[in-house]
């Protein structure tokens, strides 16, 4: 039987949920991360720190208590999307009462109450189809092209729905590091490296400190946006170079020559 109470705290806050119906601690982060209610949040997150449990808990409670949404999963690869979508189940799986299903396979669901969880792979024309997104949530964002991300953005026109960028950095490029670095004040910023997550110890940090390159380790664990290895200019030196007070050359040329 279920406590009309505690669901409906659960609907209202999905940290309960994650607590009470699911049996999740979430960590600080991911406290501030599942009760964010803006439309645009980005995770910067250290490999192994939760961002994906995180994301999924947050996407079955939208499908849960927001009847008819529509809920994308996007990741840079079939298995990757496949990965993630695991997570959205294996939350739905700890749920004492469960919603009945009209559809469940491996990439997809639909609930009685006509909410949908489709997880996609990183290719522009699987996406394409979908309209009127209700949450996007965007796996790996560093590894997704742009061509991807620019497609996924207007689904959201007409919904006003809400937008998750997730991923550990890939360097000073790509959709992900141009939105954390230059994306304004609309977006929610969360930045969790490695030594803010409980779960991975001191010791083993250590011994990747050790054996990988530094700028490896500063990208995978503690959440650095690092110049790529095949850069030419620094990335702040061309930054710097960039001004509105000189004027184009062609342009010049051009006046001259009328």
């Amino acid at each position: 039987m279920i406590d009309v109470i505690s669901d409906l705290k659960c609907a209202a806050d999905p940290a309960r949920f994650a607590e009470e119906a699911i049996g999740f601690k979430p960590d600080q982060w991911q406290i501030e991360a599942l009760r964010s209610t803006g439309r645009r949040l980005l995770l910067n997150c250290s490999r192994q720190s939760g961002k994906s449990t995180i994301a999924a808990i947050k996407a079955l409670h939208r499908a849960l208590y927001w009847p008819g949404s529509l809920i994308l999963l996007v990741s840079p690869s079939y298995r990757q999307s496949g990965e993630l979508f695991l997570k959205v189940r294996e939350s739905l799986a700890q749920l004492k009462a469960k919603p009945q299903m009209l559809e469940d396979n491996k990439l997809s669901m639909i609930l009685q109450n006509g909410s949908r969880v489709v997880s996609l792979p990183g290719k522009e024309q699987t996406i394409r189809g979908f309209s009127s997104v209700d949450l996007l949530i965007e796996d790996e964002s560093a590894r997704v092209p742009d061509e991807l991300y620019l497609a996924t953005r207007p689904m959201l026109a007409v919904s006003g729905g809400a937008q998750i960028l997730m991923s550990t950095p890939w360097g000073m490029r790509g959709h992900f590091f141009e939105t954390w670095a230059n994306g304004g004040s609309s977006w929610q910023r969360i930045k969790v490296p490695a030594t803010e997550c409980p779960r991975i110890s001191p010791a083993f940090l250590a011994e990747e400190r050790a054996a990988m390159p530094d700028l490896f380790y500063q990208s995978e664990y503690e959440c650095q946006f690092t110049e790529t290895i095949d850069t030419v200019f620094n990335y702040n030196v061309v930054m710097r170079a960039i001004t509105s007070e000189v004027k184009p050359f062609l342009e010049e040329v051009r006046r001259d020559a009328q």
